[in-house]
Order: C-alpha cells, then structure tokens, then sequence
C-alpha cells in the first residue's frame, strides 16, 4: 500500500542526474578568471576552459561522434587531456585514456575492442600510435595535440589529418551541451592489467565520477580553490578522479608532462602546491633527489600515495621535506582510490615505525564509498576483527564500477554475491582496518603500474630454450617490485640472461621486462603445481642480497 511520502512526484525540478560535467559549468560561473590550468608558461581559466570544452565538445558531434561513441586519448598530463574529460561526455560520448607506457600491440587492442572513433595523440608517442593503428582496420580520426613543452616537438612529424588548436578553432564556444539522461550513462573507459588474457575494459558512470569526485575532496580535506600537482598520470583511473575533482574544487591544475623531482620541487613552491598523488616511487625520487636540488617546502602540503604501502623512510623523508602521507588503496575497478589508512589522533606521537606499520594498511572505506568489507568468499560473510582470519577485501557502492566492456562473464563473476570482489587477500584488524596479506591475482605492482605476472610467463614461454618459467615480485628500492623470472631450460638448450631479457624487450612494454633472469630448478608440489610462495622468499633474499 502506497503511503503519502510515496505519492510526492520526481519531477526536473527536484532530480537531476549527477554528473561531473555540472562542476565545470559551476567552476567557470563562480571563479572565470582564476587558473583552471598551468602548463609552462600557459595559463587557462575555468571560463576559457569550459568555453574550449564546448568547442571541443561541438566538434565531435559536427563529426558525428555521439552517445557511447569511444573517443580515445594517447596523452600525457597536458592541457588537452583535462579538457577530454569534460568536453568527451558533454558530446555524450566515452572518454578511454590510454596508458602511454604500453606496447603498439597492447595498445591496438584496446583500440578495437573498444570500437574508437577518434584518437588524440601526442607528439611523444606518435611513433607507437602509428605502429598500434598499423595493426587495426578501422577508421579512426587521428588528431595531433602540440605541446611546445615537449623537448622534440619541433622535431616530430604529424601523423594525424588535423592539430588540436586548430580543429577547436571550428567549434561553438556557446555550445548547448546536455546532461546524460541516465546517471547511469558510461563517462571513461579504463584498461585494466588482467592476469590472464587480453585486457579487461573497465567503464565507469556519471554518478560513480560525480560522487568519487566530491569524495577525493574529503578525503583529502580539500580547501577551496586548491592547487594540484599533477605527478600521477590522468590515463590512471582518469587521474583517480581528480580531473573532475579539481573542478568542483575551483582549484588549479599544475601540469606535468613527466616527473622529474627537481621540476616538481620547483612547482610546489612556485605556485604553492597544495596536493598531489602518485606511487612510492614519486616520493622515492624526490627523497633522493640531491640536497641542493631540494628545496624546504614552508606550506602543507599533502600526498595520496597509492601501489605499495609507504614504508618508514618514506613517510619520514616526505615529513622532513615538509610533505604529509596519506596511504590510500583501489584498483581500476573502483575509479582508484576507495579506502584510505585514515590517521587516527595520536598515531603521530608513535615512533616512525609504529606510524610506518599503522599506514601500511588500506584501511577504511573511502568517505562516500557505501561499503568494504573483508569477506569469506566461500560464506560471503564477514571476517572477525581478530586480524588472523583470511578474506578477501570486497566493495559495493556507487563508486565501483558499471562492468567490464563486452565481458558479461567477467563482470558477473566480480560482482557475484552483491560484491565487487577485488582479489586481495586480507584481514580485518582489532580496530576495522583492513590489511591485505597476499594477492590471489599474481600482479606485480611497480611503479605503481600493475604487471600481470602470467602475461610476462606467456612471453618467455615462448623463448625456444626455455620450458618453465614463474614470475613474481622482486622487492625493489626505486619501484617498490620488479619482475624477478625463475627458468628451467629444456634439456640440451642454452640461453643466458641477457639473452632472455632482450627477447623480453621485443615483446613487452618496457617496464614488464624481467630485471632478474634466475636460471634454476623451479620447486614444485608433488603434482607439479609451481611454488610461486618459495620463489617469492627467493626472490625476496636476492634483493637483500644485492643491497647488503
């Protein structure tokens, strides 16, 4: 029976759907002439930004790109891939950011599979987007985005029909864009590092960026009008939502083409940083940065780091700099962050390695994340607080994701049981934190990038000497892990190290090639299954080893 309440109408005048598109509207209304953007010596305010997205976005439906259209982006953090983010969805298409770090091959997949009609590419990777479109067949307009803070641009030729400036130059800067009609309506495409197969395409909604938006800014304790340093790539979890997040901020974006510390010391004390988020190794590279390149950061400032926990010297370098941690956990599926280590009072008057083991943990839900758990998979119950009993680290809320692109099987299977099961294995301590104990996925996080283990076993194993091969994580100073090889040759056949790393380079993307090659009898269990845990010990004392 229908009560009172029920009765009351949803009409245009009390609901609308959300979506991050409202924030750049609402960004170049309130603040027109403050800073959107910085990059080198250009500088572009909300009201320019939102009328560039407006020509941008009128261009691609003149073109006749429209909903669930892929618009795809090869782009480092430049001013035109802060611009996709709004202009894409305001045409009512789909925004895919494309890891530049990938390989041609890789990268002409996720080009297919995910149907793109158009491609913006920078001059950088030119050379590796001709050779991915040189594997697909299908019509895609290719368009050039110059960037004078390129130390080649001058140098490189155009593979595109057209040059961003000047295909902008054909838009509407009043151009009427909508509102989806459903929240539900994909916003991006991610590509996410599976541990079998080819890549898994990983959709996220409005609403999903609309809220995860506003929650990176309580998360952060964002003040108004904030400056962000862009040290993570925007092609990670379109920059874990801090696209959108800095324009319902009205702050400003500091745009980084590549980290380079001495570049980002600079930055954060030119334009008074106030936060910034990468993977440990960011932080790793501006410890070690020689003292007279440092400089004494004199204003708070903050970091998200995410990929690996922050160990002790980490947390207690970036102090001294003048720099606060804040350890935060997510995968793709989730648009990046969805928990946090948030620091409770009186963890700061513990030692430095009391702090180091207390934010090592993922943590808490991330503020409007609806829910985490670390759950049985087998009862699909919750696990004691009692941090011994094992689970796996669980999420459902409006920032997990839509599903995975033409993968139903997939999708049904990370969702089974009303949860989006991520894979980590882990407990749930005395106080409701959670702390992953092991991956039931074997992915190597370096650099914050994930490296599927058995991708990298399906290359060696093609190697005509080699007939085992296991790949696990090295612990690494610089990169937090790196791929370490275990081999067994086949009988009579030769290969050396080297040799094998140079295959490696020939057929994966730089940064998944094994950094150790150990030729050696793989341990298995009496029925021949490979035990990946005494490599890991292996490979655990090799590292030692080399830093001893």
């Amino acid at each position: 029976m229908n009560s009172a309440y029920d009765e009351l109408p949803r009409t245009p005048a009390n609901f609308v759907a959300l979506s991050p598109l409202r924030y750049l509207e609402r960004a170049a209304y309130i603040y027109p002439h403050q800073d959107a953007i910085v990059h080198g010596s250009r500088h572009i305010s909300w009201r320019e930004k939102y009328n560039r997205c407006r020509q941008f976005a009128d261009q691609l439906q003149k073109y006749g790109i429209g909903k669930n259209d892929t618009v795809s982006a090869l782009l480092p953090n430049v001013p035109a891939m802060l611009e996709a983010h709004f202009a894409v969805p305001m045409a009512g298409a789909v925004l895919n950011t494309l890891n530049t770090r990938l390989d041609a091959k890789t990268l002409a997949f996720m080009l297919q599979h995910a149907e793109s009609k158009v491609l913006l590419v920078d001059p950088e990777f030119s050379s590796l987007a001709q050779d991915a479109l040189a594997l697909i067949d299908q019509e895609i307009l290719v368009i050039d985005v110059a960037d004078s803070e390129y130390e080649h641009h001058a140098s490189t030729a155009a593979i595109g029909q057209i040059e961003y400036e000047d295909w902008l130059q054909g838009g509407n800067p009043e151009f009427e864009w909508q509102l989806p009609q459903d929240e539900w309506d994909a916003i991006s495409l991610s590509y996410t590092s599976g541990t079998t197969g080819n890549p898994k395409g990983v959709v996220y909604h409005h609403r999903g960026a609309y809220i995860n938006a506003a929650s990176n800014i309580i998360a952060c304790g964002m003040t108004p009008r904030a400056t962000y340093l862009w040290t993570l790539p925007l092609f990670h979890c379109n920059g874990w939502c801090f696209a959108w997040t800095m324009a319902a901020n009205g702050g400003t974006n500091i745009c980084l083409r590549k980290v380079d510390p001495e570049l980002v010391f600079k930055l954060i004390t030119e334009y008074k940083v106030d936060y910034f988020c990468g993977a440990p190794i960011v932080l790793s590279m501006m410890i070690n940065t020689p003292k007279e390149q440092q400089v004494k950061i004199e204003h708070r400032v903050e970091v998200m780091v995410a990929g690996a926990a922050p160990p002790a010297a980490i947390i207690e370098g970036m102090r001294n700099i003048g720099v606060n941690v804040t350890h935060v956990y997510g995968l793709t599926e989730t648009y990046g962050p969805s928990a946090l280590c948030a620091s409770q009072a009186g963890w700061s008057d513990l030692s430095i390695q009391e702090q180091a083991q207390l934010h090592s943990r993922q943590g808490v839900p991330y503020p409007l994340q609806d829910g985490m758990k670390v759950i049985d998979p087998e009862t699909m119950l919750p696990v004691p607080h009692d941090g011994k009993t094992m689970g796996e680290i669980m999420f459902r809320g409006n920032i997990v994701m839509k599903g995975y692109l033409k993968n139903p099987e997939a999708t049904a299977e990370a969702f089974a049981g009303g949860w989006f099961h991520t894979g980590d294995l882990a407990v749930s301590q005395p106080d409701g934190y959670a702390k992953i104990t092991d991956r039931s996925k074997d992915v190597i996080i370096s650099g914050g990038e994930n490296i599927s283990s058995l991708e990298v076993e399906e290359v060696l194993y093609q190697h005509p000497a080699v007939m085992t091969a296991a790949v696990v994580a090295k612990p690494d100073p610089r990169w937090q892990e790196v791929p370490c090889a275990f081999i067994e040759l086949k009988p009579e056949m030769h290969a050396t190290e080297d040799e094998i790393i140079e295959f490696c380079k020939q057929h994966l993307a730089r940064f998944k090639v094994p950094k150790d090659i150990v030729i050696t009898e793989i341990p298995k269990t009496s029925t021949g299954k490979l035990q990946k845990f005494i490599l890991r010990d292996w490979a655990k004392e090799r590292s030692v080893g080399e830093l001893s």
